[in-house]
């Protein structure tokens, strides 16, 4: 049985609703022919010159990307331009590529239920969800088999999810016992206050930046309040577990006819971590 990239497309978007994708995302086929016959399908988190010579490199006529190529307004495609060398080779090469964005962070199961499995939680429900007692949402509330000290929590996230320079970083008493998670894929600083309201122990996502978690830790100072300690990943590593969702969805759809491919290659932005030594026992800088 032959398949098109269309019908790869209408597995894609059966479980990833295109019109639930933000207003201001891009997502769908970016380019390729909806008719053109595919047999290999490479997927990967970030579309980039890396990807792109993994996917032909394996043979596949369709690259499907977590995060859109061309974002926001774009007049032209030029071959002097990163981005637009990229659709020219990917042209040239006969190479289509697919994104699946926002619809794919709120889809059931999405991105946050693909991190969720991959740290071994258990999903209960969405974060956010689009409406009350809806399953469709972004983040996703869960638990895991057996509470465990925040500090080896930390370790099992930088563990289970793809080595990258930035780790996991917790925020929070590294005795506290953690049964309640709550995770969000990609940036999620947005929801730290959907996270106090779940009542969670920790929340995992990425991007975490000074002042909100700051401000957060500090309403764990109140006493009665319940607010979830923080782990800080790398966004390419939080989001990278979909691909293998996305494959399996693909891959289930025409198991006879598509072969598929999760990258393995690490886009993620930061290459080097250091750790400084300036610093007392007490966190002041020597004099």
């Amino acid at each position: 049985m032959t398949a098109r990239i269309e019908d790869v497309v209408d597995a894609l978007e059966t479980s990833y609703p295109p019109g639930r994708a933000e207003s201001w995302d891009a997502v769908g086929l970016v380019c390729g022919d909806p008719a053109a016959e595919v047999r290999r399908v490479a997927f990967c988190v970030d579309p980039v010159e890396e990807t792109v010579e993994e996917a032909l490199d394996f043979g596949a006529q369709l690259l499907v990307a977590h995060h859109p190529l061309l974002l926001g307004g774009v007049h032209g495609v030029p071959a002097d331009d990163h981005k637009g060398r990229l659709v020219h080779r990917m042209i040239r090469s006969g190479l289509g590529l697919y994104c699946a964005h926002t619809n794919a962070d709120t889809a059931d199961p999405g991105v946050s239920d693909a991190l969720a499995a991959a740290l071994g939680i258990t999903v209960t429900g969405p974060l956010c969800p689009h409406r009350e007692g809806a399953d469709t949402g972004l983040g996703r509330i869960g638990t895991l088999a057996e509470p465990e000290p925040f500090e080896r929590f930390v370790r099992r996230v930088a563990e289970r999810l793809p080595g990258t320079a930035w780790g996991a970083r917790g925020a929070g008493d590294p005795r506290r016992p953690i049964e309640r998670v709550a995770v969000c894929g990609g940036s999620g600083d947005s929801n730290l206050d959907a996270a106090v309201a779940a009542g969670v122990d920790a929340y995992v996502t990425a991007d975490l930046r000074h002042h909100p978690a700051a401000e957060h830790l500090a309403r764990q100072e109140v006493p009665g309040n319940r607010v979830p300690n923080l782990v800080d990943v790398a966004h390419w590593a939080s989001e990278w577990p979909w691909c293998h969702q996305a494959a399996d969805i693909v891959a289930s759809a025409l198991p006879d006819s598509v072969e598929v491919l999760v990258s393995t290659r690490r886009t993620d932005p930061w290459t080097v971590h250091a750790h400084g030594t300036a610093t007392t026992e007490t966190g002041r800088m020597p004099e």
